[in-house]
């Protein structure tokens, strides 16, 4: 049995076509079962839903041979020890920072003022001030961040952004881009190891699939 982590929502709905290409139909629709573990039309494969953040310890610990977890969550965890063999070019987005529009974001830097800035991913923002040589305190959030300039808890936020919607509809801007995100293809190397030639052979099917979206 090969077992596939996925996270539901946007990553999930777009491995969708990438398993359709392998062969691999899921059987159920997340979104109406309550079903953490979902058969597909391959008796051989199933899928886990976990949380996004999740996914990479899946993998790492062996409760999935493999997974599909965006770029954020891979640097943002330990995740040493995983192959991540293909870059599926989907879920793309791009980690950001972004201020009030009123907040003088290039001045600050420039005068090296230190920095109020909310996230999830403090790991990743303190890497990025820290190579800038900005003074940052880094206030640890999990949803919602677009509050944390509006209220006054924060002069920043590093979050992703995908159209720049949500950011524009609570009078934010953005004002660097960090870096580019879309979602990889993790596995277990211990798992590619003892099932090598079916995970390999999965491995193939989406990195074709990838190719002849990409063309």
């Amino acid at each position: 049995m090969i077992t596939l982590a996925l996270s539901k929502g946007r990553i999930f709905d777009d491995s969708m076509p990438l398993l359709r290409a392998a062969g691999i139909e899921v059987l159920e629709d997340p979104e109406k079962s309550r079903k953490l573990i979902i058969g597909t039309s391959r008796a051989d494969v199933r899928v886990v839903l976990v949380r996004a953040s999740d996914v990479p310890t899946y993998v790492q610990q062996g409760g999935a041979d493999l997974g599909v977890a965006g770029l954020d969550v891979l640097l943002e965890h330990d995740s040493h020890g995983l192959y991540r063999p293909l870059d599926l070019k989907i879920a793309r987005c791009r980690l950001s920072v972004a201020t009030r529009a009123d907040f003088d974001y290039a001045a600050a830097v420039r005068q090296g003022s230190r920095i109020r800035v909310a996230t999830k991913y403090t790991q990743l923002a303190r890497d990025h001030f820290a190579a800038k040589g900005v003074h940052v305190d880094l206030i640890k959030l999990y949803g919602s961040m677009e509050l944390a300039p509006l209220t006054g808890l924060a002069d920043a936020i590093v979050d992703l952004v995908s159209t720049g919607s949500t950011l524009k509809a609570n009078h934010l801007v953005e004002v660097e881009q960090i870096m580019d995100i879309s979602a990889r293809l993790v596995v277990n190397q211990a798992a590619l190891k003892l099932k090598r030639e079916p995970i390999r052979a999965l491995i193939d099917a989406f990195g074709q699939a990838v190719a002849a979206q990409a063309s």
